[in-house]
C-alpha cells in the first residue's frame, strides 16, 4: 500500500520560510517522478513543482526563483522548500508520486502566509 505523509505546514508571515516534507512508502521511490501540488480555496489544484528519477525540477511560473524541491532517495523523502512567501502561496500542499502511470497523493498539508 502506497502511503505518502506531508510535514512542515503552518502559518507564516510573508516573507518567510517553511520546508514541507513528504515520507514515501509502499512505492519504489527511487524511480518515481515526485511532485508538489497546491490547491488554495475556490481555486484549482495546480502544479507548484516536479521532480524526475533523475532529479530533473520544473517549477510553476510563479514560484520560480522562490521555491525549490528536492529528493533524498536513501530516505524516500521529496522537500519543498519555500522562501519569500507571498499572501498568494496560501493553500493546501499535497505530495504527488506518479509511477507505471498512476498518481498517489497525500492528504495534504495547509499553509498559510498571513501577518
Amino acid at each position: 500500500q502506497v502511503q505518502l505523509v506531508e510535514s512542515g505546514g503552518g502559518l507564516v508571515q510573508p516573507g518567510g520560510s517553511l520546508r514541507l516534507s513528504c515520507a514515501a512508502s509502499g512505492i519504489i521511490f527511487s524511480i518515481a517522478a515526485m511532485g508538489w501540488y497546491r490547491q488554495a480555496p475556490g481555486k484549482q489544484r495546480e502544479l507548484v513543482a516536479g521532480i524526475t528519477f533523475r532529479g530533473s525540477t520544473n517549477y510553476a511560473d510563479s514560484v520560480k526563483g522562490r521555491f525549490t524541491i528536492s529528493r533524498d532517495n536513501r530516505k524516500n523523502t521529496v522537500y519543498l522548500q519555500m522562501n519569500s512567501l507571498k499572501p498568494e502561496d496560501t493553500a493546501v500542499y499535497y505530495c504527488n508520486g506518479k509511477l507505471g502511470g498512476v498518481d498517489y497523493w497525500g492528504q495534504g498539508t495547509q499553509v498559510t502566509v498571513s501577518s
